[in-house]
């Protein structure tokens, strides 16, 4: 007999049985994104002799669409596929997508991406999605729960996250990969992990009862089915535009310019169903939304900048132990989440318990505070060089390790956040707006770190060095006013949320 919603979310503990099969899914899924991303644009440069700002709008529009298509992937989800048969056939894309790179990287690049980049689309949303169902509104161990559902999703980023780019790199296993399929292997090893994820999800997905299940169960089989394909189909015709628009960021900027102001006119139409209590929580999640761009901006330099920043300028060696510098870059972040997440989520929880615990918007300040002192300590790693322009990775990693506390305060508490404040028929809608704003943040950290890496072209290492510190020091300034912006109109927003804590 089929597991009944009211069992699921009536469950005993800290968490429901469910959560542990999503985790799993997901973190195999994010082994395989993180792996790709750690790599693109370190590939773009030294592979596919890019210079360094082109690499830069390259990885910015790549991870800007595959954010954007999360948005297009929740809305199908809706109002077509389900949650889980969106998760599957995303899934499916995925693994295609990784398969070719590993093939041929070099002449299939875009074609690879592409298809990553629309699986994520259908994958992403909807599983973070499922997740929010598996629990009764004002459920307190709601956000607990989406904590270890981050955890998850960093225990595979900081897998996949080190070893793709370390292997690709020849600072891994160089005795078992041939050094001319570095980047074969490192791109195989995301196909792989793909497959174990979808088939953790198709084994245990019994157990969620009606979760995710077709929008249009009431419709007679036949024509569900034409609904179905024509969205399959469409998601496949769609990957020759998408490797248009990812190799030609200019139409990504035309892109950017048209689906954001879109998504917000969309949202206003959907808010004349919905009532006045309703529509003001609306407006409270639109806050969150705008604000958590300008996090992801800076954030998100990770994948671009801070990649060739590891890639010219860092040592090797963390705390005495020799390390692929790239690797440190894309998974140190993942292993202090990991490390400290179920602390912070103990701490909102004693803080909740003596009636001291900020809300959600203060979090979302103190978010912003801890990115501005992550990015002053890249500015200081400047005066920590030597001659050649290389400087320490241990105070590179300790600048990781303040920003991911910054990350814990917005991350996982405003994806918890978009659940409490969206009705039901349009949460995974917000879900993929949530994601939207990451993706003009990933656009918008592409266009910084491509103002960065142009002022530092044809300079020495050590001048190249100086003027990406000093990239780092202006971003953390940005950082520190939106951080207290936020604090200032706290009282406002909470206002706007309610009895949503």
């Amino acid at each position: 007999m089929a597991t009944t919603i009211e069992e699921i979310q009536n469950f005993k503990g800290k968490y429901p049985k469910q959560l542990w099969y999503l985790f799993f899914s997901e973190m195999w899924e994010r082994f395989s994104f993180y792996g790709m991303r750690g790599m693109l644009t370190v590939f773009m440069v030294s592979q596919l002799a890019m210079n360094e700002t082109t690499a830069n709008l390259q990885y910015g529009a790549t991870q800007a669409w595959v954010y954007a298509f999360t948005f297009i992937g929740g809305l199908f989800a809706d109002k077509i596929l389900g949650l889980r048969r969106s998760l599957f056939w995303g899934g499916l894309l995925m693994i295609v997508g990784s398969i070719i790179l590993s093939i041929d990287p070099k002449n299939f690049f875009f074609l690879g991406i592409s298809f990553t980049i629309v699986g994520t689309g259908f994958f992403k949303p909807n599983i973070s999605s499922m997740v929010g169902q598996l629990y009764k509104d004002g459920d307190v161990r709601r956000d607990a729960g989406f904590s270890l559902f981050y955890a998850g999703v960093n225990l595979g980023a900081l897998i996949g996250g080190y070893i793709c780019i370390a292997v690709a790199n020849g600072n891994l296993w160089s005795s078992l990969v041939p050094e001319n399929l570095r980047w074969n292997y490192a791109f195989g090893f995301a196909s792989i992990v793909m497959i174990i994820s979808l088939l953790t999800f198709t084994q245990t997905q019994k157990s969620l009862g009606e979760i995710g299940l077709s929008p249009l169960a009431h419709l007679e089989n036949s024509k569900r089915k034409i609904f179905e394909i024509a969205t399959y189909i469409g998601s496949l015709a769609i990957i020759p535009v998408i490797i248009l628009m990812v190799a030609n960021t200019v139409y990504t900027d035309y892109f950017m310019m048209i689906i954001g102001p879109a998504s917000i006119l969309y949202l206003f139409y959907e808010m004349k169903n919905f009532s006045r209590s309703e529509n003001m929580k609306l407006l409270a999640a639109l806050v969150f939304i705008i604000f958590s761009i300008f996090f992801w901006a800076f954030f998100e330099q990770s994948g671009g900048s801070l990649s060739l920043f590891a890639a010219n300028n860092l040592n090797n060696t963390v705390l005495g132990v020799e390390l692929d510098p790239n690797g440190v870059n894309n998974s140190a972040n993942s292993l202090f989440v990991i490390a400290f997440a179920a602390l912070v989520g103990m701490v909102w929880l004693w803080m909740a318990k003596k009636k001291i615990e900020p809300n959600t918007v203060v979090k979302f300040g103190l978010g912003f505070l801890f990115l501005a002192g992550g990015f002053w300590i890249f500015y200081y790693t400047k005066f920590f060089a030597d001659a050649s322009g290389k400087t320490s990775l241990d105070l590179f990693t300790f600048g990781w390790f303040i920003i991911t506390f910054g990350e814990l305060c917005l991350s996982p508490i405003g994806m918890s956040a978009m659940t409490k404040l969206s009705p039901q028929k349009t949460q995974a809608v917000i879900m993929g707006m949530w994601f939207l704003a990451s993706a003009y943040g990933q656009y918008f950290a592409g266009l910084l770190g491509a103002g960065i890496a142009e002022a530092s072209e044809k300079a020495s290492n050590l001048e190249k060095l100086n003027t990406y510190a000093d990239g780092y020091q202006q971003l953390g300034l940005y950082a520190l006013i939106a951080g207290v912006a936020l604090i200032i109109i706290s009282p406002l927003v909470r206002k706007l949320m309610q009895d949503v804590k």
